[in-house]
């Protein structure tokens, strides 16, 4: 904790050119995708404080992946990098040339991990997967995904993967469950949106962090085909976002209604917004406003509770 914050480490590594500071750049500090080919190379380690959900900072380091650094991070700064470390993220490119030296690379940052920060989490992002054809992407990932936790096995180290792309929704969803991993507490965040959930009739509820719209928690009950359609409303709304932005004014607000649901898409708390999918015909779209304004000061103290 610091001035009443919950500070936590977040180590994002991986050899130069694999993609960490444009995803880093593309969920923190709102770049488009086509705006990370003007970033340059990382120099040694940036690092980066973001606040997430009011209390949550994530003390995010970035950390070059020139030869000349990777050595230096594992010999003379090993205790420095690798102590107190909440989260590391190793990344990869899925073309990369230099297999072997990434392999090398990973398999020592989860030495120096499992030394400095045993209860750290592990998650590796399979990245730039647009480079490979769409009907091999999905075996090719586990491929790579089977060879990276058989190098964590020995070391008794749990590894989660996902393949990643800048150009699509992926990388949401793979940020979303990595950051929604550090929130305390969060079961009864959960317990609490399924009751909103109950409440309203709705099919489903889903928050989303006011600031990188990154999913933190979604209630279901009725279930639906897309498992990727958290991620794209958050690129969506992001998007716009941004696009009222340019014209000074604020999102606020979003509804959307035809013959099949109602969707609502409101700020909800002072870090949040929610979104609430509602296909009952009986339910009046006034209603559900009604349940989500009586429950926002509900979520406001619930989620101070947890940070």
């Amino acid at each position: 904790m610091v001035g009443g914050s919950l500070l936590q480490k977040v180590l994002l590594m991986g050899k130069s050119g694999a993609g960490k500071t444009s995803m880093r750049s593309i969920i923190f500090a709102n770049y488009l995708a086509r705006d990370t080919m003007r970033l340059g190379a990382t120099i040694d380690v940036e690092h980066s404080h973001v606040r997430f959900l009011g209390n949550l900072v994530l003390n995010l380091w970035d950390c070059g992946g020139q030869e000349a650094f990777m050595e230096n991070y594992f010999e003379s700064q090993r205790d420095h990098i690798f102590r107190n470390v909440q989260v590391l993220i190793y990344v990869f490119d899925i073309e990369s040339r230099e297999l072997s030296k990434d392999i090398e690379y990973y398999a020592s940052c989860l030495h120096a991990v499992k030394q400095n920060s045993k209860s750290a989490q592990i998650f590796c992002l399979v990245h730039k997967m647009d480079l490979i054809p769409d009907e091999q992407r999905e075996q090719v990932f586990q491929n790579k995904k089977s060879e990276l936790q058989a190098i964590a096995e020995p070391l008794e180290l749990q590894v989660q993967c996902f393949k990643t792309s800048i150009w699509d929704e992926t990388l949401y969803r793979a940020w979303s469950q990595m950051v929604y991993s550090l929130i305390p507490n969060r079961d009864s965040l959960q317990s609490q949106l399924d009751r909103l959930c109950a409440v309203c009739h709705a099919d489903e509820v889903v928050l989303f962090e006011r600031a990188t719209f990154l999913v933190i928690s979604n209630a279901v009950r009725t279930s639906h085909g897309d498992v990727h359609r958290h991620e794209k409303v958050s690129n969506i709304i992001k998007q716009f976002k941004l696009s009222c932005s340019k014209t000074q004014a604020q999102f606020a607000t979003m509804q959307v209604r035809n013959a099949r649901y109602s969707a609502f898409i409101e700020g909800f708390t002072s870090t949040t917004y929610a979104m609430v999918i509602v296909s009952d015909p009986t339910i009046q779209p006034a209603t559900t406003l009604i349940n989500i304004e009586a429950s926002r000061a509900h979520f406001e103290a619930l989620i101070a509770q947890l940070l």
